[in-house]
């Protein structure tokens, strides 16, 4: 049974090492937050996503584009809670990937005119990243991803993703 598995004992085998599927995708992401409305204001007001459905004063699903929901926001758990200690296991930051250069620059934008501070600007040479904290102190990288033939590679073709410090104004220029 699964419950029994744990996970020094599990062993890739020639049928559990097979590539997943290339179209999987991450789906959407449940936050637990300590302050529903607070949160909503961060990211509805903020970086601009909308609310699809409010379920009660503990629940709330959030999207762009009219999707049902991409981040679910809730108490049910944590209400009044704190942040997550960083030095704890779990989730080290959701990444929101936004389809341009100028949709991440208007993002910082929204940062900026919110007086929400920016944690850094890096250049990754497969994508751009404003890294940011919401409320509660969940990480965030709000990024959008260059043209997979323009990825730096190595010579024998592995990737070589890096993590350069990118002028945000630089960023802002596109905006």
């Amino acid at each position: 049974m699964l419950q029994d598995l744990h996970p020094a004992v599990i062993e890739p085998t020639a049928q559990t090492a097979g590539p997943i599927h290339p179209a999987t995708r991450i789906g959407h992401v449940h936050l637990k937050v300590s302050d529903l409305d607070r949160s909503l204001r961060f990211y509805c007001g903020v970086l601009g996503f909308e609310m699809t459905q409010r379920f009660d004063a503990r629940t709330a699903f959030i999207s762009a584009g009219g999707y049902h929901h991409l981040i679910g926001l809730n108490t049910r758990d944590s209400l009044g809670g704190s942040a997550p200690d960083p030095t704890s296991t779990g989730l080290y930051h959701i990444a929101i990937l936004y389809p341009t250069r100028a949709t991440l620059a208007d993002a910082l934008r929204r940062l900026m005119n919110a007086n929400v501070p920016v944690d850094r600007v890096i250049h990754h040479g497969v994508s751009e990243a404003v890294y940011v904290r919401d409320p509660d102190g969940i990480a965030l990288e709000l990024c959008w991803d260059l043209p997979k033939d323009q990825w730096p590679r190595t010579a024998n073709g592995d990737l070589n993703a890096t993590a350069e410090a990118l002028n945000p104004s630089e960023l802002l220029k596109e905006h």
